[in-house]
């Protein structure tokens, strides 16, 4: 998909007081939107992004644009919106605390994902969308999702969401920690400059590789020759990963959107995670990707038992977690299936 970039922002300008008791003064969400919102207003698809994405959907899920695809245009209001922390034109740690006139840097409070929601439900306000007839996303896009149907189970006629759980598991937190160690080894880190931690964050990155996909998919799409001994192919993509993440993200961004995935719990003060998933009202189907090492497929289907007529599905591939970014395909004939045909 080609066309000029169509970001746009909305601006906070009373505080926006968070739930772990810190407060930004000023906030601004970056957003994009696709395609154009009918009479009725019930055509809007809301994609929300994983952890290093942007708003700018074709930069990471360009496979899911199309006549009868995911997000056809040609019949959907698509809006996707930056999260808070993050460094693609949405209040991060790179901008400048208006208390102190000075960048934030490690002072960028933690940001849960309750926080994240309730500035995406003024953002829906701000467009005036009384409805969505979808939410789409993966990995923690969907712990946003599922938090938002939550909060307010009448606005999503339908839920489709992929590779992720009710809370975040002690596996996932050890590994984001492990993550975080990485960046804090890093000389730098506590230097106040916009690329402090950077090397540490390319370690974090190659780190996360591993668990993102699996030995199957480094076995089919990183092969060595039989006499290899020097220059593996593996080795240098995980520099590669890493050079690639820093070209585009910030340690301070990559440490605090660790810290949100964290928060993720939608039990918290709600009775337990069941009774919280009970709430749900919208037509939801869940998929697990059988190689996800991140987020395996006992998460999916207790979301799945938890939440009134759900559906389970299950995709096979190579790519592990970052399956829901890749099998765009699989996950297109999941959608006309469900969505379209039933």
């Amino acid at each position: 998909m080609s066309h000029i970039d169509n970001i746009k922002y909305f601006k906070i300008e009373e505080a926006t007081h968070l739930e772990l008791g810190g407060c930004l003064t000023e906030v601004q969400i970056a957003y994009h939107t696709y395609g154009q919102l009918n009479e009725a207003s019930d055509n809007v698809m809301w994609v929300f992004h994983a952890l290093t994405a942007s708003s700018k959907i074709e930069d990471w899920w360009d496979g899911a644009f199309g006549e009868n695809r995911i997000l056809d245009l040609s019949r959907h209001f698509v809006v996707c919106a930056n999260l808070i922390g993050s460094c693609y034109s949405s209040t991060g740690p790179l901008d400048i605390n208006p208390e102190s006139s000075e960048t934030f840097y490690h002072d960028f409070p933690i940001v849960t994902i309750r926080d994240q929601v309730s500035l995406f439900q003024k953002l829906k306000n701000h467009l005036g969308i009384q409805s969505i007839y979808m939410g789409v996303g993966g990995s923690m896009g969907a712990s946003h999702a599922l938090e938002w149907a939550i909060i307010e189970p009448s606005l999503f006629q339908n839920l489709y969401l992929s590779v992720c759980s009710a809370k975040e598991s002690s596996w996932g937190k050890a590994i984001h920690t492990a993550h975080r160690m990485a960046i804090e080894s890093d000389q730098t880190w506590t230097e106040k400059r916009d690329d402090a931690g950077i090397n540490g964050m390319k370690a974090a990155r190659a780190v996360g590789m591993v668990i993102y996909r699996n030995y199957l998919c480094y076995e089919e799409t990183q092969p060595d020759d039989e006499d290899t001994l020097t220059e593996f192919r593996s080795a240098s993509y995980q520099r590669y990963q890493g050079e690639k993440l820093a070209n585009r993200f910030n340690a301070f961004s990559y440490y605090r959107l660790l810290d949100s995935l964290d928060t993720h719990n939608v039990g918290r003060g709600r009775g337990g995670i069941e009774k919280a998933l009970s709430k749900i009202e919208a037509k939801t189907v869940i998929v697990n990707i059988n190689t996800d090492l991140l987020y395996p497929a006992v998460e999916q289907q207790n979301i799945v038992n938890a939440i009134p007529n759900a559906i389970y599905e299950s995709i096979d591939s190579v790519y592990g977690h970052d399956g829901f970014l890749v099998e765009t395909e699989k996950l297109t004939d999941l959608y006309i299936k469900h969505f379209v045909e039933s």
